[in-house]
């Protein structure tokens, strides 16, 4: 008799598995229904042979097969397969074996990781004595990266990684005194010391911070990286609690707001392991909350809500309500910004205690007593519940008998912009706030964009199990012209997570009590006068109160608040001073001159790894079944720099303002980032398995020398020739079989999974999960795609290039399969590349100066700009002409810049450009000549730009010989007519283009009916005007808009697009009911 067992692994109710790393990524149940990255099941088949005592199991097999995919493994995945086998041999002593009467549990098989945090699957190394190697491969590093990052070695910062977690606290403390007293080793000692993640790092902060012998930048960058990357155990949070008694954590106010905002950190991925979460983790900021609010103090009141923030424990729900009105047993007057850090605590325990926090939200929303963007704060948070439609309807009830239009403008939007959600996580909530706008949107759907806004913009891929999210808030108020907070953050949705990138928030606290509710003499067509008006309002800051913040902004990162600083009236008095002309040897500014006179040299290199994401599963055979991700940085920067001054300051700073500056620096910025994907079998004896490895390095240096003066307006730049090839830019990636042993890790053999080469020949069957040779008639022919380019352009005149390489190697069987995209090398590169041997040594000088009057000879190229033969420009010509006889044929140049290579004796070539301002009314008149600089040229391109103040604008260009072989117009206007629509036009118009811009308008066209079919337009053929391409867009209606594209035979065109901006916004941007057109402006 045989019975078979098959266990759905993936969906059993005790998971033998482990995540790490993943404690601030959100999981989202309602992408894993639409697919999954893992699928693993298992079978077991026992063979029983009947006995006169019973059933005698002869046979057990074990066969566990798993599917992982980066993406859904619907669209392909990598396969691993494990087999068991035990087979009965004989019976030996029946006696005691048979056992009569119901079978007894004894319990689950039990699995433990060794060290895991250790045994990183990417490498294999000998681990003993790891002091001394880690201590050598500091130093290596060091001197690689001196003064740029060395690409080819920074993946040597995982082995020293590995090294310090296997080390003993006591080696630690022998490499920090090794290392202290050597700026350099010091450094990148502190900067992989925070990988350790265990109490030995919490230790060694201890120890710093006791004896002080860090300094307070030293000690906020390791303490924050080290908590956040510690193993978040009950033990560790415990041990953790100390940094907020310690004096040193209060000797810089940056260094504590960190100390408290990590911990809150630690207490929230403590949380997402530990359910339920004990209230003793979070208490020590619950007292510090309590102590704040007893004691009136705003800015310890702050401070600690962000840091209940960052927890998103649901037992500070109490402590929270108490800094609330509303909600408060005993209310307290609190200000707004306090106010706003209560409301915005409450972000992340939405999702852990959603009940309470839609209670508290849709009160504070519904009282009306509280300032306005308290309760919009409210109604976002609110919507981090995902509330249900009954809860959605009832809020819209309210909204519909709101009086407060900012209120009204920021729920609708915000409704409108979920309406329109794809994400999974929004599914339900996105068809509930679909109903809600449209009950809304005829009452409130064109409401000025001067109110507040909440905007939503997502995507997402089902295939790729991949999206993301993007949302803006501008909160405002009526009795201010600026906003009272701004808000912008990002989500990555990926394979059943949720990640919250950066978010950054800004509170113009003092800077809208300045302006008030309005600036007085502004106009809003943004013109001199608007900037005038401005700077106006903006020279009485000084009567700014200096206990009140000017500017208040915060930074967080998968969700955790890390930054937020307060920019205080002192804190510009200080700049204001450093900087004042009349500044004398008591400005900072000085010793920084005095200091570049002398030569400064600055480099900083910093590793980081961004992440270290790890699931492992157990397997039938006993082995650990791993599937983790890396991703590692290093970044650098060098700067080496001196100037000359002459005459130097002697008695304060404005003498700089009339010297002579030479100033003369190189240097290097760029970085180098390395990712992984390790997928396979990976213990402490040997590892194997499946490994994409990716590598990008950044780079930028520089040389060149800077001659300045103030007083003349001029700036030069020189650069030296360039000489050797210079790679900007690449990216490069590979998937390989991986296969390690402890005892030979030297012998570490990398396979690449797509082969270099291939045999003519090699045609392959696939049979089951197995890929075969050929031994039947069925026959796959492997798709091989191996595409290589190289694209190069190149400056003649100042001797270098750019060129872009490429070359992709891929071998694929279902071209549907996502998976196949990214299986295989890849390799992209930008790179500076010398000239040919002609230019090579050409150096470059750029130069940038203010011309106050019109030369004669640029006089006539001007006049030239103008000149043609048809009535048009005709017209267009004696316009210009009276202009420039109203200035005495002398118009003002704004600035000119010169672009020249020069070399030895020969005369300088390049290209020279000035830009000359003419204004004549309302309607600005911009000229810019560019002129071909060298023997035996006539190159030459001449645009004139007409801007009216009611958003028309106008462009035409003409190049080649003197400015005659190539001509083409661009005009933009808008028109909102008594009882029509608001419009906006553009329109593109060529008389003459070259042969390189027309074709590459036909390829461009020969896309345009596709594109058209999939973004929805419709298609007419019809013949319209020649030479022109015009778009027309209209606001059909409250939230929509009409296109229409003309090209010479066709026209496309789409109605009730969906609007990003409401219709109401064109009406802003266009005051005045007139459709004002200028006359005599190219080709209509």
């Amino acid at each position: 008799m045989t019975i078979t067992q098959v266990v759905d692994v993936t969906n059993c109710r005790e998971k033998v598995e482990i995540y790490r790393g993943m404690a601030t990524a959100v999981v989202d149940q309602e992408a894993k229904q639409r697919g999954k990255s893992v699928i693993s099941t298992v079978r077991y088949v026992y063979t029983v042979k009947p006995t006169a005592e019973g059933g005698l199991i002869t046979r057990a097999q074990g066969l566990e097969r798993q599917h992982f995919s980066p993406f859904n493994v619907k669209g392909g995945s990598f396969k691993m397969q494990a087999t068991k086998e035990l087979v009965l041999l004989g019976v030996s002593d029946t006696v005691r074996a048979v056992t009569f009467g119901p079978l007894e549990s004894k319990g689950s098989l039990t699995f433990k990781l060794v060290n895991a945090k250790a045994n990183i699957p990417l490498l294999m190394q000998n681990l003993e004595d790891p002091v001394p190697k880690a201590v050598e491969l500091i130093k290596r590093l060091a001197e690689n990266n001196r003064y740029q990052i060395d690409s080819k070695t920074t993946e040597d910062v995982i082995k020293l990684y590995q090294l310090l977690r296997v080390m003993p606290y006591e080696g630690l403390d022998d490499m920090w005194k090794q290392f202290s007293g050597n700026e350099e080793h010091r450094r990148w000692f502190l900067d992989t010391i925070v990988e350790v993640g265990d109490a030995r790092i919490l230790k060694f902060l201890e120890s710093r911070f006791e004896t002080q012998d860090v300094s307070t930048t030293e000690a906020l960058q390791t303490l924050l990286l080290s908590i956040n990357h510690l193993q978040p155990i009950p033990e560790l949070v415990e041990m953790a609690k100390m940094f907020l008694h310690m004096p040193f954590s209060k000797t810089s106010i940056f260094l504590w707001h960190t100390v408290v905002l990590s911990y809150g950190s630690l207490v929230y991925k403590h949380c997402a392991y530990y359910t339920p979460c004990p209230v003793s983790a979070v208490q020590p900021l619950l007292d510090m909350a309590t102590e704040a609010l007893k004691n009136g103090n705003e800015v310890e009141m702050v401070m600690v809500l962000k840091a209940l923030g960052n927890a998103g424990h649901p037992g500070s729900i109490k402590t929270i309500m108490r800094f609330l009105p509303g909600v408060a047993a005993n209310p307290v007057d609190l200000p707004p910004r306090v106010l706003s850090a209560a409301v915005q605590s409450m972000r992340l325990i939405a999702a852990r205690d959603p009940r309470s926090v839609q209670d508290i939200t849709l009160t504070l929303f519904l009282e009306k007593n509280l300032p306005v963007e308290i309760r919009m704060l409210a109604f976002m948070i609110l919507f981090d519940t995902k509330p249900s439609m009954a809860l959605v309807s009832t809020v819209t009830a309210h909204v519909q008998e709101e009086k407060d239009l900012h209120i009204v403008s920021f729920a609708y939007s915000y409704l409108r912009s979920f309406s329109r959600s794809r994400t999974p996580d929004n599914h339900f909530l996105s068809t509930a706030c679909n109903v809600a706008a449209k009950i809304l949107a005829p009452k409130f759907g064109r409401l000025s964009y001067h109110y507040s806004r909440g905007m939503r913009m997502d995507w997402f891929n089902d295939d790729f199990l991949i999206g993301t999210a993007a949302e803006v808030f501008m909160l405002r108020s009526a009795t201010n012209i600026f906003p009272t907070e701004i808000m912008m953050k990002g989500k990555f949705y990926f394979i059943g997570r949720i990640l919250q990138l950066l978010e950054l928030g800004i509170r113009p606290e003092g800077i809208k009590d300045l302006f008030g509710a309005s600036i007085p003499g502004f106009n809003g067509d943004l013109g001199l006068s608007d900037f005038q008006a401005i700077f106006k309002v903006l020279q009485n800051w000084d009567t700014l109160p200096s206990d009140k913040p000017i500017l208040s902004a915060y930074s967080r990162a998968s969700g955790q608040e890390w930054f937020f600083a307060d920019i205080n009236k002192d804190f510009i008095q200080s700049i204001v001073k450093a900087v004042n002309p009349s500044a004398g040897k008591e400005s900072p500014l000085w010793a920084a001159t005095e200091s570049f006179q002398r030569g400064v040299s600055l480099h900083r290199t910093k590793p980081f790894l961004i992440f270290e994401v790890r699931f492992f599963q157990a397997t039938i055979l006993g082995l650990p079944l791993e599937i983790s991700k890396y991703y590692v940085t290093i970044n650098g920067i060098t700067v080496n720099a001196k100037a000359a001054i002459n005459p130097p300051p002697t008695e304060h700073l404005g003498q700089l303002l009339t010297s002579d500056i030479l100033l003369e620096t190189d240097g290097f910025v760029g970085c180098t980032k390395d990712f992984w994907v390790f997928y396979g079998i990976n213990t402490e004896l040997f590892q194997c398995g499946t490994e994409l490895k990716a590598k990008n390095p950044i780079a930028f240096p520089w040389k060149f020398s800077a001659k300045i003066n103030i007083r003349e307006k001029m700036f030069e730049l020189d650069f030296p020739p360039c000489k050797k090839e210079i790679e900007i830019l690449s990216v490069s990636s590979n998937v390989f079989a991986v296969s390690r042993n402890i005892e030979e890790p030297e012998m570490a053999k990398m396979t690449p999974i797509m082969p270099t080469a291939r045999n003519a020949n090699d045609e392959v069957v696939r049979q089951g999960p197995a890929v075969v040779r050929p031994e039947t008639d069925q026959v796959i022919t492997p798709n091989i795609w191996h595409p290589r380019a190289k694209t190069c352009t190149e400056s003649n005149i100042y001797g270098g290039g750019l060129c872009v390489e490429s070359e992709l190697r891929r071998e694929y069987y279902h071209e549907e399969y996502p998976l196949y995209y990214f299986l295989g090398y890849t390799n992209l590169a930008l790179k500076v590349v010398p000239g040919t041997h002609h230019t090579s040594h050409r150096s470059v000088s750029v130069g940038v100066a203010r011309v106050t009057r019109l030369k004669c000879e640029a006089a006539q190229r001007l006049r030239l700009s103008s000149d043609s033969t048809s009535s048009i420009r005709e017209s267009h010509h004696s316009r210009h002409v009276n202009i420039m006889e109203v200035q005495d044929s002398t118009p003002e140049a704004v600035f000119s810049i010169k672009a020249l290579a020069m070399s030895g004796n020969q005369k300088p070539v390049g290209y020279d450009a000035s830009v000359y301002y003419t204004p004549e009314g309302n309607v600005q008149n911009t000229q810019l000549i560019v002129s071909q600089v060298g023997e035996d040229t006539n190159w030459k391109m001449c645009m004139d730009t007409v801007m009216s103040a009611h958003i028309n604008t106008k462009a035409h260009i003409r190049w080649g010989a003197e400015c005659q072989s190539y001509e083409m117009s661009v005009r933009a206007t808008t028109a909102h007519l008594p009882g029509s629509k608001p419009t906006l036009k553009a329109k593109v118009h060529w008389i003459r283009i070259p042969d390189t811009m027309a074709e590459m308008g036909h390829r461009i066209k020969s896309y345009i009916p596709g594109m058209a079919l999939f973004l929805g337009f419709y298609q007419k053929h019809e013949q319209n005007a020649r030479q022109e391409v015009s778009v027309s867009v209209v606001a059909a209606s409250a939230d929509s808009i009409d296109v229409k594209i003309k090209f010479p035979e066709y026209t496309v065109y789409r109605q009730a697009i969906p609007a990003l901006l409401p219709a109401a916004s064109f009406q802003e941007l266009q005051p005045d009911t007139r459709n004002v057109t200028i006359a005599g402006f190219g080709p209509s």
